[in-house]
């Protein structure tokens, strides 16, 4: 996704990234089915992210801009960070 955020495209330049709904292709077979993985290769830490829900919004930390600050200070910068929100369609 990194590679594609600032193509020329016009929901991504609305959104000024991703900020996007996809529908999970779960089969029913389980309450419980993995929406995503998301992998850090320097630190090897891997984050799944499981849900009831039949969809997940995916948004790039896009309008964050350095005056939000979290634990000892920390500056979240633009694309700093990213939510993957399980839920219903939008």
């Amino acid at each position: 996704m990194g590679a594609r955020i600032n193509q020329d495209d016009q929901q991504l330049k609305f959104g000024r990234g991703y900020d996007h709904n996809w529908i999970l292709n779960s089969k029913g077979e389980h309450p419980l089915s993995r929406a995503a993985e998301v992998y850090e290769p320097t630190s090897g830490r891997v984050m799944e992210v499981w849900t009831t829900e039949p969809g997940v919004q995916f948004y790039s930390g896009n309008f964050l801009d350095g005056t939000v600050h979290g634990k000892e200070g920390k500056v979240y910068g633009h694309r700093s960070a990213l939510c993957l929100e399980t839920q219903h369609f939008p």
